[in-house]
């Protein structure tokens, strides 16, 4: 008796499996009915009709499955992300799980969180950060974090910020003036007791590599969002996030619609650079330091410089980040290209005279000699803040520069001609 039982429940394993390639539900909740009947399985044996049982139980189990309010608690459903490699979704019966990839060791997971409503009593795995949506309360390390809340509409929620001297955000400057926004202070070492009064929901904070984690700030039970898609490769990929911080803050419409205009500009720009029979040499950065540091070809800037159809100088050195390298090698590389781009921070606008008073040996490259290098005044425009969830925006100005017939009256946004002084 008890053998022909469970060769019957073995079968039935086998139904449940085979119908769920033909209702995903099922699928979900295959192994949750199976192991219900294990519990009925000592009832079941004692009964002399327990053929005449499974039939009507099995047909009970299958067409509850496939009713749409049948998941199982535990049921978590694949949400697609077409872009980010760092960062995945599951969605399950009334909360969503969001799993950070370790950027730095793709073998581990660096968090893992579940995004919930206040109201939801539902179950939830225990091996993740618990966070209640939308969150009302929120301290934000970053410029560039404080920028996207705001742009989701959701600059309300903002409760402190860190390093509040390079935020140029009317919001935020604003709450800062009438006490609603806390400053926290310097983003690495912030400030635990304002932290404490606040309270905030979450701390938007952002991860480095071998940096020994967040100090005393972890000690405080606030959950800690760890801002990573800086560390993604491609454009898209690092834009992607803002549907995990849509959902974060309740903006998931708002989010989602961002996205998709930033997706079908980028690659509608991408296209028709490929368009263009040219592909001029590009040089960008400059000295820091001693050492000059450029974008590795895999890396953002790298994968973006061949969307717009240039002709990358360091485009096969590998890597996704930036390698240092000395003068002498970049100008060996480098020397000859056709345009240079460079980015500066200064009261006092970048000039060809001012580059060669800094450092005379940049006089060497063609783009200093014929007057071909386009400066980006960080202290007058917001491409920090804008171009990690814009990147169409920068690669509009780059394909405006670098092929100019392509938009012979496009006005770039954060790219100007060098003062020639």
């Amino acid at each position: 008796m008890k053998m022909k039982m469970k060769n019957c429940l073995s079968l039935l394993r086998y139904h449940v499996i085979t119908l769920s390639r033909w209702c995903p539900i099922t699928a979900s909740l295959s192994r949750y009915h199976v192991i219900t009947l294990f519990r009925w399985r000592p009832a079941l044996e004692s009964s002399s009709r327990w053929r005449l049982c499974l039939l009507p139980l099995l047909t009970s189990l299958i067409l509850t499955s496939c009713h749409d309010g049948g998941k199982a608690p535990s049921s978590l459903a694949a949400d697609t992300l077409r872009y980010a490699t760092n960062l995945t979704c599951q969605r399950g019966n009334g909360y969503s799980v969001w799993t950070l990839r370790d950027p730095w060791d793709t073998t581990q997971v660096l968090h893992r969180y579940i995004l919930m409503s206040r109201a939801s009593q539902d179950s939830v795995p225990a091996d993740a950060s618990v966070i209640h949506v939308p969150v009302q309360r929120a301290g934000v390390a970053t410029a560039v974090h404080c920028g996207l809340i705001d742009e989701l509409g959701c600059a309300a929620s903002i409760a402190g910020v860190c390093e509040q001297q390079y935020i140029d955000l009317q919001a935020v400057t604003d709450g800062l003036a009438s006490g609603r926004i806390a400053d926290f202070g310097n983003g690495m070492n912030p400030n635990i007791e304002r932290i404490m009064d606040v309270q905030p929901d979450v701390l938007l904070l952002t991860p480095f590599e071998h940096s020994g984690g967040y100090g005393r700030v972890e000690r405080l039970g606030i959950p800690i969002v760890e801002c990573a898609e800086y560390m993604e490769a491609s454009p898209l990929a690092r834009a992607e996030w803002i549907r995990f911080y849509g959902e974060l803050f309740g903006a998931d419409a708002v989010a989602d619609s961002i996205f998709a205009s930033v997706e079908a500009n980028y690659n509608e720009l991408k296209a028709l650079a490929a368009t263009s029979a040219s592909r001029p040499r590009v040089l960008t950065e400059m000295m820091y330091a001693g050492q000059w540091f450029v974008p590795c070809g895999g890396s953002t800037m790298g994968i973006m410089f061949a969307d717009a159809g240039a002709d990358y100088a360091f485009a096969t050195r590998e890597g996704r980040g930036s390698t240092a390298l000395p003068f002498e090698m970049v100008l060996d590389e480098a020397g000859d290209a056709d345009v240079w781009f460079v980015k500066y921070n200064s009261a006092q606008p970048l000039t060809y005279s001012g580059m060669a008073e800094d450092y005379k040996p940049y006089t060497r490259f063609r783009p200093w000699q014929q007057h071909t290098i386009w400066s980006c005044d960080l202290a007058h425009n917001h491409f920090y803040e804008q171009t990690p969830f814009h990147p169409d925006r920068l690669l509009h100005d780059f394909i405006a520069i670098l092929h100019p017939e392509l938009m012979p009256n496009y006005q770039t946004r954060y790219y100007q001609p060098m003062i020639i002084k």
